[in-house]
């Protein structure tokens, strides 16, 4: 138990107040940065099994299994083919990353604005 919860409870708040104005404010923001970060892990896992021909099948696209055609073309000088999916993937799970610590800043409690 936390001290402040504690606190409350011995002044003869409510659950339900403590609950709404102590505990449910401090634990938004790590939730929204573990959610994030499980999406941007999960596009990047989702890449790297169709990689290696395992995740979605071709006639479907995926950033994985674009990297993993675009090997081929690689020794033929086409290196076009191989770096902008890279760099579309590594974007997108920086920017979604970007994303959950602007809302973990934004709903952040403890943070002075």
């Amino acid at each position: 138990e936390m001290q402040f919860a504690e606190a409350a409870r011995a002044l003869g708040v409510p659950n339900r107040r403590i609950i709404f104005r102590h505990l449910l404010p401090n634990a938004v923001g790590p939730i929204v940065v573990a959610f994030t970060l499980g999406i941007a892990n999960n596009i990047v896992l989702e890449a790297f099994v169709s990689f290696l021909g395992f995740g979605i099948q071709p006639p479907n696209y995926s950033w994985g299994s674009t990297l993993a055609g675009a090997q081929g073309v690689l020794v033929a000088g086409n290196w076009w083919w191989i770096t902008f999916p890279g760099l579309a993937v590594v974007v997108t799970v920086l920017c979604i990353n970007f994303i959950g610590d602007g809302l973990r800043d934004a709903l952040d409690p403890k943070i002075i604005r």
